[in-house]
């Protein structure tokens, strides 16, 4: 998880990123209530058992948006670490590889660095924002969009041996339907069950795809509304802590939005641990699960 130090509303993502939204708070004001927020969050996780790595990020370069690490990097089971394209220029400032030098002094082992920035200067594929991973059954989700190209998605799966799963995901913006920046903005998958907004998969086809996968894996489906969604209901991440106990994690808007029926569903499998982020989201558009860059790297022993 990265510190912010100058957390604004990033003009450059809110092309598409529709889900984010002014603020009535001063800059200073912005970054101060988004530091609370995410220090609140880090410490809950840590409260639970769950290891947190925090770096604090730079004053220079000006990164309004590095509190989501999880769109330029991503860690694997083999010791191997994804690099990845993002979409705005001054997101690519993010990239700090002594990140991993921090990681190394937690016992983590490191191994090929696969930098997907290579490909192309003018596709993009943001990391596990664009991607939502079954790591498990070793299927990759992902709804195609100007932050997630079809070759580049298909490069990474082929790369990190995932069954691609590709499908267009929108929202109502206005009068228009719009396609949905980030997969994992609306859809989560946990170890026996996958939450989603089948309502965003206007294209049948797709829908039914991804129900038979769904089903072939043994998921359990839990559906969101697109109303829920705009409360990021879909933005959630299941961690396990050091112990083993497993939890689902998302911010109190998420959580308030969720129906008793949704929450006892969800409770069956684990616990939900919820924080609030309320300025993230609002100037962000994004909200807990874009702040955590899971770890699944092997410690050395």
């Amino acid at each position: 998880m990265i510190e912010p130090v100058s957390f604004s509303k990033n003009a450059q993502t809110a092309v598409n990123n529709y889900y984010q939204k002014d603020s009535v708070l001063s800059p200073l004001e912005t970054q101060e209530q988004a530091l609370t927020e995410f220090k609140n969050f880090a410490a809950l996780l840590q409260s639970k058992g769950v290891e947190v790595t925090v770096v604090k990020d730079t004053v220079d370069p000006e990164t309004p948006d590095s509190i989501f690490p999880n769109n330029w990097i991503s860690f694997h089971e083999d010791s191997r670490v994804g690099i990845y394209p993002m979409f705005a220029e001054n997101r690519r400032n993010e990239v700090r590889f002594e990140i991993l030098d921090e990681l190394k002094t937690k016992g983590y082992q490191i191994g090929d660095i696969v930098d997907f920035r290579k490909e192309s200067s003018e596709v993009f594929l943001e990391g596990t924002g664009s991607i939502v991973l079954d790591r498990a059954n070793r299927v990759a989700y992902c709804a195609l969009s100007p932050r997630a190209d079809r070759d580049l998605f298909i490069r990474f799966c082929t790369e990190f041996s995932f069954k691609a799963m590709i499908f267009h995901a929108y929202q109502n913006v206005g009068t228009s339907r719009e396609l949905i920046y980030h997969t994992n903005v609306m859809m989560c998958v946990g170890d026996a069950y996958v939450i989603i907004c089948m309502d965003c998969v206007d294209d049948v086809v797709e829908k039914n795809s991804l129900i038979e996968q769904f089903k072939k894996d043994g998921k359990e489906i839990i559906t969101v509304s697109e109303e829920q969604v705009n409360s990021f209901a879909g933005n959630m991440l299941q961690v396990e802590n050091q112990s083993g106990d497993k939890f689902l994690v998302m911010s109190k808007a998420a959580h308030d939005c969720l129906t008793e029926e949704q929450v006892n569903r969800i409770e069956r499998f684990n616990p939900i641990l919820s924080s609030d982020l309320t300025t993230i989201e609002t100037c962000g558009g994004g909200s807990a699960r874009c702040m955590m860059a899971e770890v699944f790297l092997p410690k050395i022993n």
